[in-house]
């Protein structure tokens, strides 16, 4: 029993090597314990809650019942260490390596250039051996299915699909019909030319074969321990639970008899997340994972008893069996659980949560209860009183996360009864993203049949997320029973269900009109269903009305083959002139096989410590006290650094605001820095901070919103106005005039890696090294000295690389690190500080929310003659980068556009929400997606297609923008020219229009859009770069320069650069981290300029060493390069040489009102089909053509995976992403349980990328052009095939013209838009009757 007995060993492999642990804590989860135990980093820690992926594993069992050995899937940061005995656990570092043999896994990831940042990478490469371990041959299904538990925020997915679909044996693939030297698998570009000469992005012949006999096998041991040792009970003690893992159903039963207030663990995916994130202490655990009755499966005639104990996957598996052996008439129950089953998390969670834990759970969306309940399901429980049934229906969820189970009782199995003759079960969900999300609403739904009638004998209609618990539909359901199943049945049901089943305008989770709406919508495609198998079962004849089977059609979802095309190098190039060759990412092998080191992988050292920050809870407040009393009684703390401890400068100052660093007097938003707790563990610091009680005085009247600011004119100044023309006397000479707004919801970075850094004093002359996973280093240097009061020659910043960014890792980071400093100046101690996924979306901002007002004049032919544009920013508490990106939105408002009379004003709302920063693109995917809805309500005004309008205004022939910087739009132009030839655009347009005339509840949208971005940044002095070279005595290289690698392949470029300008192959060139001390003053990695400004410093470098070894190249013209170097070296010539390079003279003279703020423009164009559910919202990118003017690119295997990573998170941005805020400015969305960024499910099923040809770029090394951030915006194209679908929709019911729809176009705002039906029977509540769940921000 707990508290009794001695603490067990605990016993298990890891990679082959037998780990025991005799002090096994039940709060250390199996990734703290890879990481921090056994130094096996290449485990990422990405959210701690099981939804990204970064931390998956492979851990095998055996069976001794049938003697085989089952491998899973599963996330290493909710599988406790505890329930690891017996178990066998391979990491990525246990598959292979770069040292001995890599694993053909990781290998095709990377050589298909699936890894950027590589922070995901071992995930993905875990998920797909796994599944090849248990299907050497998978499906396309299988394979999807396998990584959609696995997040990527660089790649867009597409190469890493392609690189494992190498595995896969498709009926129809064109290798299996033996035609593999032209197969589709190859991804239809590769490095090698086939026989038309056309280049390939990888080669599928230079890939390795998979070999499931050279696998690692199961340790013999665990076989041996697991046939011949009796299991005993085993008991393990931390510092604040006790953990007890009994093996009788005998024993379960008493103890949770005498710890009835214990949780069962099992799958850990309910109760480890409350005690991570809500802080929530069980001082007893009770985990039965090897108690054999709960997993025990009884088949009987009416149905099948499963184990409570089984895992989502594994009761999928069964169902699928019995639907595969009975009568379909037998099977609708299961069918029905199996469509729910497949959507219920990713394969990692499915692997692991367990059905009896799902149902007593008892969440209020849950997928399985409402169709549990729906099919007369039952439980079997048992307790220290005996065993009995219970009903699983109407009365046994009575609230939030509770049943009628008393605490002591056990649920030991589940009957899933077989279904009857004249019997039919559906299920329906709807969720934020298509797979791997909660539901929304969630539903069940039954109906029985008198015999050869459409009498209804019995109907149970359930829902999920519309109240705090499952709830079933009874009124509704009496209502219809003995009634025949018509129109007139089924109207009088809407109705009854809408006062049923009704939700307060304030409801937790907002969306209540949609919710609402989901409720009847959902019933209706029950009604389709229901009327399709009457007709199957011959008791109604007539056939569904035309268009209307579009209902119950699912949306497309196959991924079809894509198209990467792009330019092979110039005939008479050397083969060892890797410029404009598709080279692998230079640390992709090393990011698959989890060698690739980051800034938290960097090894602890000897009395480090790890600090936590403590943040505000109060928008706008005084802080009356900071009391850290108690924090610092805790065991480990050993301080806390508060405002008082900084010794030297104490703000960081942006746009002329200073910013403190730890606030000392007020608060101005929540999360905003108060002090950090330095312990000696992480859990410990955690603990610490929680312990710090902080006292507050609210402050008046917090402003919240844009409108709020704007009310109370609060604004981080300057703003800004630009004109040209004369837009008032404009609008008295135009045909129409129309006003409109946009509205732009934030987002959030989400960079796999979390803020990090580790300070190290030297204990030497005030020195200090800083690693971090920083854009700036030369900032962090200067910064941290500051702070400390130092020289910044004391301060060495280092970067090897860092797991993204987006520019989420420029200024808030610089904050982080001089709050980490001051701990480790104060400490004498090297002080760690990684944030946790949570507290890095509430601290770090992201892309700045915005309202768009427009007022545009034009011709009855579409010219728009005048347009007066205005911006609001919600910039938050800090002025940090808001002034630069407003500033951005003025220069980019026209996109490709001329219009003569044009007028913009923009300003940064100072607001009590957290501050925003820069993102991708940094103000440029807001502005023009104001211009482009402006476009598109032109068009709807005058009744025409948008790309008209786009056409008749767009810039032609020598052209000026409206700050007089002259420019060619050529390019513009053949990018557009070509998107529309190459996806067909025209034909396509009226195959959609046909689509739509005859699907009523299906609708299909198209949009093409172009852009023109400029490149650079507009103050001149962040422009320049530098580089340092060393050439060593055995020929080697090595070359520093100030860029970040962050995925973006920088570094690989740069090695190509270098290879071409020395002549040598790149193999023989390395590069390594950036550091403060080799090269110094470093620009920000940002603003799509990295390449070419830190390429040309590195070629001005190899280009003089270069020309100093040209006397002895002449002398030996025959030697090899290793024979000129040591030559050189003994002619006492300098192998070593720093490059610069200058930078465009940019700038932008805000009086005048004219500049020249880039150093040139990238064009593109895209065009996006989507189609949508107009009854849920739901909606597939069926089809994406992008055409991108990059000049002639250095590596079109890294160029065009920055056009498709930069797209699919554009897709985010104006389709999915939602950061919601409570009316208290708290952010709710903190971790993707509750924020969806694009997964797998997302990336459009035809993806086709086409670099433009025959372009040149004077303005950039090698004519190239910088591509980090334009191909973002151009995911607004999805956006804008949404409203076009949305459009056609609003037309059945006679709705034209403009309407509103902002962004993000997420299921409830597209649904909602198309007014259908059920939208309009939902009551709206007035704004300002209540208040709502969630701030409008």
């Amino acid at each position: 029993m707990a508290g009794d007995g001695k603490t067990e060993s605990l016993c298990f492999y890891v990679n082959g090597k037998k780990v025991t642990d005799s002090n096994a804590d039940p709060e250390t989860m199996l990734l703290s314990h890879l990481r921090e135990r056994l130094g096996l980093t290449g485990t990422k820690y990405g959210c701690g809650g099981g939804g990204c992926g970064a931390c998956t594993v492979m851990v095998s069992r055996y069976q001794p019942g049938t003697k085989t050995i089952r491998h899973f899937s599963a996330n290493a940061c909710l599988l406790p260490v505890c329930q690891l005995q017996g178990a066998a656990v391979t990491t990525v570092e246990g598959i292979g390596n770069t040292r001995t043999r890599l694993h053909p896994v990781q290998e095709r990831l990377a050589k298909a250039h699936g890894s950027q940042c590589g922070f995901c990478t071992p995930g993905m490469v875990m998920s797909m051996y796994t599944l090849l371990r248990n299907k050497p041959q998978p499906t396309m299904e299988d394979i999807t299915e396998a990584l959609g538990g696995n997040l990527c925020r660089c790649t867009g997915y597409r190469p890493i699909v392609d690189g494992y679909k190498t595995f896969c044996q498709e009926e129809n693939c064109c290798q299996a019909n033996g035609n593999g030297g032209d197969c589709c698998l190859n991804g239809n570009r590769t490095f090698q030319e086939n026989e038309n000469n056309i280049p390939r992005l990888f080669d599928q012949a230079d890939l390795l074969p998979l070999d499931p006999s050279q696998e690692l096998i199961f340790p013999p041991e665990l076989i041996l321990m697991a046939e011949t040792q009796t299991q005993r009970t085993q008991t393990f003690r931390g510092e604040r639970i006790t953990w007890v893992s009994p093996v009788s159903l005998e024993e379960l039963v008493l103890l949770k008899s005498r710890h009835p207030q214990a949780p069962l663990v099992m799958g850990n995916t309910n109760i480890g997340p409350d005690m991570k994130f809500k802080g929530i202490l069980h001082p007893v655990i009770i985990s039965p994972t090897r108690v054999e009755d709960l997993f025990e499966v009884t088949q009987t005639a009416e149905g099948v008893w499963v184990g409570a104990g089984s895992s989502v996957s594994r009761l999928r598996s069964l169902l699928e069996g019995l639907v595969g052996s009975l009568p379909p008439e037998h099977t609708e129950v299961y069918r029905a659980l199996l469509q729910q089953l497949v959507n219920l998390g990713g394969q990692q969670i499915r692997n692991v949560a367990t059905i009896g834990g799902n149902i007593v759970s008892a969440f209020p969306n849950s997928d399985l209860n409402p169709v549990l309940a729906a099919g007369n399901c039952k439980l079997r429980v048992i307790s220290k009183e005996g065993k009995w049934e219970i009903v699983l229906d109407k009365d046994f969820f009575v609230g939030f996360g509770k049943t009628i189970l008393k605490p002591e009782e056990i649920v030991l199995s589940v009957f899933i009864p077989i279904s009857r003759k004249w019997e039919i079960v559906r299920a329906f969900r709807q969720a934020p993203r298509k797979e791997n999300a909660l539901a929304t609403v969630t539903t069940g739904m039954r109906v029985m049949f008198s015999e050869g009638s459409r009498v209804v004998r019995e109907i149970s209609i359930y829902y999920g997320g519309v109240a705090p618990c499952t709830v079933s539909a009874n009124k509704t359901c009496a209502a219809i029973v003995g009634r025949r199943w018509d129109e007139g049945t089924l109207s009088e049901a809407y109705t009854s269900l809408l006062d049923e089943v009704s939700l307060p305008p304030s409801a937790p989770g907002g969306k209540v009109e949609f919710r609402r709406s989901l409720t009847l919508s959902l019933l209706f495609k029950f009604n389709l269903h229901v009327l399709q198998r009457l007709r199957e079962m011959n008791v109604i004849t007539e056939e569904l009305p035309e268009g209307v089977h579009s209902a119950v059609r699912p949306l497309p979802r196959k991924l079809q083959p894509s198209i990467q095309d792009f330019q092979g190098v110039l005939e008479g190039q050397g083969g060892v002139d890797p410029v404009g060759r598709p080279m692998m990412h230079r640390s992709a092998l090393s990011q698959a096989t989890g060698e690739a080191v980051y800034c938290d992988d960097v090894p602890k050292t000897e009395g480090e410590l790890f600090l936590v920050l403590v943040t505000s809870t109060r928008p706008h407040a005084k802080i009356i006290d900071l009391d850290t009393s108690e924090a610092l009684r805790l065991q480990g703390v050993l301080d806390v650094i508060t405002h008082s401890d900084i010794p030297g400068r104490k703000v960081r100052t942006w746009s002329g605001y200073h910013e403190e660093l730890l606030a000392e007097k007020e608060v101005s938003c929540v999360g905003q820095l108060l002090c950090a707790v330095v312990a000696d563990t992480k859990t410990h610091a955690k603990l610490g901070a929680a312990a710090v009680k902080v006292y507050y005085e609210d402050l008046p009247d917090p402003v919240y919103t844009v409108e709020e600011a704007i009310e109370k004119n609060s604004y981080f100044e300057p703003r800004r106005v630009i004109e040209q023309g004369n837009v008032t006397k404009a609008f008295d000479a135009v045909d129409q005039i129309y006003e409109g707004e946009m509205r732009l919801s934030g987002q959030e970075h989400f960079y796999m890696e979390t803020q990090s850094m580790l300070v190290v004093p030297s204990g030497e002359e005030k020195e200090m090294t800083v690693y971090v996973a920083c854009q700036h280093p030369a900032c962090t240097q200067e910064a941290v000295a500051e702070t400390l009061d130092i020289p910044s020659n004391r301060v060495s910043c280092i970067v090897k690389r860092i797991g993204g960014a987006f520019g989420g890792k420029l200024t808030k980071t610089t904050v982080l690190a001089c709050i980490t400093a001051v701990a480790a100046w104060k400490t004498s101690c090297p002080v760690r500080c990684v944030l946790e996924r949570g507290e890095d979306m509430l601290i770090s901002g992201g892309r700045h929310p915005v309202l768009g007002t427009y007022k545009v004049g034009f011709m009855a032919d579409g010219k728009i003659v005048a347009a007066d544009i205005r911006y609001y920013a919600n910039a938050g508490n800090t002025s940090d980068e808001s002034v630069g990106i407003i500033e951005k939105f003025l220069l980019h408002m026209d996109n490709a556009y001329n219009i003569p009379n044009l007028r913009g004003h923009s300003s940064a709302c100072r607001t009590n929400m957290p501050s925003n920063t820069a993102f991708r693109g940094a103000g440029v995917p807001q502005c023009m997606m104001v211009v482009e809805n402006m476009i598109n309500d032109v068009a709807m005004k005058l009744g025409r297609t948008a790309e008209e309008i786009r056409e008749v205004n767009m810039y032609r022939g020598p052209s000026q923008t409206h700050f007089k910087y002259e420019f060619d739009p050529e390019n513009l132009h053949r990018c557009w020219d070509l998107c529309k030839a190459k996806s067909d655009y025209a034909n396509r347009r009226s195959a959609i229009a046909q689509f739509n005339q005859t699907n009523r509840w299906k609708k299909r949208g198209l949009s093409i859009i172009p852009i023109k971005y400029g490149i650079g940044f507009a103050e001149g002095f962040l422009n320049q770069a530098a580089a340092l070279v060393h050439i060593y005595k055995d020929g080697s290289v090595l070359v520093n320069h100030g860029g970040i690698e962050m995925g973006q392949g920088i570094h690989t470029k740069i090695q190509q650069v270098a290879s071409r300008e020395l002549h040598i192959p790149s193999s023989l060139i390395h590069l390594t981290e950036t550091s403060t001390t080799t090269v110094p003053n470093t620009s920000p990695t940002a603003a799509s300029f990295g390449t070419d400004a830190n390429g040309m410093a590195v070629k001005d470098a190899c280009q003089t060493l270069y020309q100093r070894l040209e006397p002895i190249r002449k002398q030996q013209p025959d030697a090899s390069w290793e024979t000129w170097i040591k030559t050189a070296y003994f002619q006492k010539i300098s192998l070593s040489a720093t490059g610069y390079h200058r930078g465009a003279d940019s700038y932008m003279n805000w009086e005048s009102q004219e500049g020249q703020p880039y150093a040139y423009y990238t064009y593109g164009a895209c065009s996006s089909e989507v189609e949508l559910d107009c009854l849920t919202g739901d909606y597939r990118t069926v089809r994406t053509d992008i055409v991108m003017d990059i000049g002639h690119s250095i590596n079109p295997s890294v160029d065009i995976g920055q056009i498709e990573g930069a797209f699919i998170q554009g897709l985010g941005l104006y389709t999915l992403e939602e950061l919601k805020f409570s009316p208290s400015g708290m952010l709710y969305t903190r971790g993707p349980s509750q924020y969806k960024i694009p997964a797998v499910c997302d990336i459009p099923l035809q993806f086709n990328v086409y670099l433009l040809p025959g372009s040149d770029n004077p303005h950039a090394i090698y004519s190239s052009k910088g591509i980090g951030e334009p191909a973002l915006f151009l995911g607004s194209a999805v956006f804008f095939a949404i409203k076009d679908a949305v459009a056609a929709a609003r037309a059945e019911s006679g709705l034209v013209g403009p309407f509103s729809l902002s962004s993000p176009a997420t299921p409830e705002k597209a649904c909602l838009a198309c007014v259908t039906p059920f939208t309009k029977m939902v009551p709206v509540s007035k704004p300002g009757s209540f208040s709502p769940w969630s701030l409008n921000i």
